[in-house]
């Protein structure tokens, strides 16, 4: 049973401290969820270690019931909590070895989330009431199958609206047995490499091109091809030119991470000619195709795959929220049987709970809604920093009007190194980071990428955007532009 340290240490995270929910940028049922793992992780709570009910717990926190009983039913579906009837929730006798990620420090500011921060979506606007409810909702109805591991494609509900959704709005036609569901973006990319044997293999991968996925695919032992990209995305004859025979190609065709840029259609036709010419594989990353503010969204490279060589990724976190950690794939007939043998190897499950509260989100409208919603906030939350840099960075940043995404691109026509830059930026709570550390060949590039989705007002772009001005100035000159870094509103800055 659970003694008086650990019942004390128990209100202590969850009672004591007022910020629990406050401060958080979680659902509430998450925030509880997360507690308790980091009580986990830390050795706070060990095995056999008995937690309080969910009715105590729910009186404690002044939550409803429904909202403990989501934490709990997540945890017992990774395998923290066992439920042992009238005996009450434990920590698991065999906890898995996957540590937390611990949560950065919340920087000195209104919200949690770092100014420009990139990659965040506007946590505001997300529907958290109704997720909430969806969650609960999947609570009730949970009967002992759904207590277990599930299936490791993903549970059947998330893969059949995925393929519904797909069709509908991206022209991707494909079975739910095509859909595998992993733990984000990451997660994807680890099962296309362990399905397609890529350890020690080559690839041709977009440069600049996406600096996790870049990071990911090293690690995997993946030799990377770096391919140009310019305004007509990838180069695809250049790729060829370096190496005809790779297996693989990692693209972004919709909305080039990071410059924005779309695929032409020209390209496109080449890059699928040349796969099906070398028996080569084409992972279409679908980054930001659905926040597009010029025209319409482009159609998804799986769409026009008529040799079937595409596996198409996509990402629920970006627009949904980052702790939902949901992404799915799309493979190739062909590949199924590859891929459910390296699921199945691999073992890395999204919690049931999530993939079908996910499910219910897709299914009833919420999702599309939601998107809809999403465009046009984004839209003016984007003119809110692109006026601000233009107005008060003008000397130092020439702004690339993208056609979409959720992050800026802001070319330095200065001479002062980007990552420089990026560094100061990152010490006076700007999230920003430097084009350059985005090149694979490094010097051809140099700029500031930044994201614009939390910037809620005119004022906060303002604000911005002078501090921006004054690192800026700094850089160029640090001795006079220290004083213009405090008039600029450096938090530290000496009064």
């Amino acid at each position: 049973m659970i003694g008086q340290v650990g019942w004390d240490m128990i209100r202590l995270r969850f009672v004591i401290l007022p910020s629990l929910f406050a401060m958080s940028s979680l659902p509430k049922y998450q925030e509880i969820y997360r507690r308790f793992r980091l009580a986990i992780d830390q050795g706070q709570l060990g095995p056999g270690d008995r937690v309080p009910s969910v009715r105590s717990l729910a009186l404690e926190l002044k939550v409803a019931r429904g909202t403990v009983e989501a934490a709990y039913q997540l945890l017992v579906s990774e395998g923290f909590f066992e439920a042992r009837g009238q005996a009450g929730t434990v920590i698991s006798r065999a906890l898995p070895q996957v540590a937390m990620k611990p949560q950065p420090a919340a920087l000195p500011q209104a919200s949690a989330t770092p100014a420009l921060q990139m990659g965040q979506p506007a946590l505001d606007a997300f529907p958290r009431k109704l997720w909430a409810r969806l969650v609960t909702r999947q609570v009730r109805r949970t009967d002992a199958d759904s207590l277990g591991m599930g299936d490791v494609r993903g549970a059947q509900a998330l893969r059949v609206a995925i393929a519904s959704y797909l069709a509908l709005y991206r022209g991707v036609e494909c079975t739910p047995q095509q859909v595998f569901v992993c733990s984000g973006y990451a997660g994807c990319l680890t099962l296309v490499c362990d399905a397609l044997q890529m350890a020690g293999q080559r690839c041709w991968y977009e440069d600049p091109g996406y600096l996790h996925a870049r990071q990911l695919l090293i690690h995997q032992g993946v030799e990377l091809v770096p391919v140009p990209v310019d305004r007509d995305g990838l180069d695809v004859g250049q790729g060829i030119q370096r190496d005809r025979q790779a297996r693989l190609a990692v693209v972004t065709p919709a909305h080039q991470s990071p410059l924005g840029v779309a695929l032409s259609w020209a390209r496109r036709q080449a890059l699928l000619a040349w796969a099906q010419e070398q028996g080569s594989w084409v992972v279409e990353d679908d980054y930001d195709s659905e926040f597009r503010y010029q025209g319409q969204p482009l159609a998804a490279l799986k769409s026009q795959d008529v040799q079937d060589r595409v596996i198409h990724v996509g990402s629920f976190s970006k627009m949904l929220f980052p702790g939902l950690r949901l992404g799915y794939l799309v493979v190739p007939a062909q590949l199924v049987e590859a891929f459910e043998h390296s699921a199945h190897a691999l073992q890395q499950r999204s919690a049931q709970l999530l993939q079908l509260t996910a499910a219910d989100f897709l299914e009833q409208g919420h999702f599309t809604r939601h998107l809809k919603k999403m465009r046009l906030l984004y839209a003016q939350r984007r003119g809110f920093l692109v006026e601000a840099l233009r107005v008060h960075c003008a000397a130092f940043l020439c702004v690339d009007e993208q056609a979409g995404g959720i992050n800026l691109l802001a070319r330095l026509v200065v001479a002062v190194p980007d990552h420089v830059v990026a560094e100061a930026a990152n010490r006076e709570g700007l999230a920003l980071q430097a084009l350059s550390q985005w090149m694979l060949e490094p010097g051809r590039e140099q700029g500031l990428l930044m994201g614009f989705t939390n910037v809620v007002t005119a004022q906060q772009a303002t604000d911005v955007a002078l501090k921006l001005s004054g690192i800026l100035q700094a850089c160029l000159n640090p001795k006079r532009g220290a004083g213009l870094l405090d008039k600029a509103g450096n938090p530290s800055g000496r009064p």
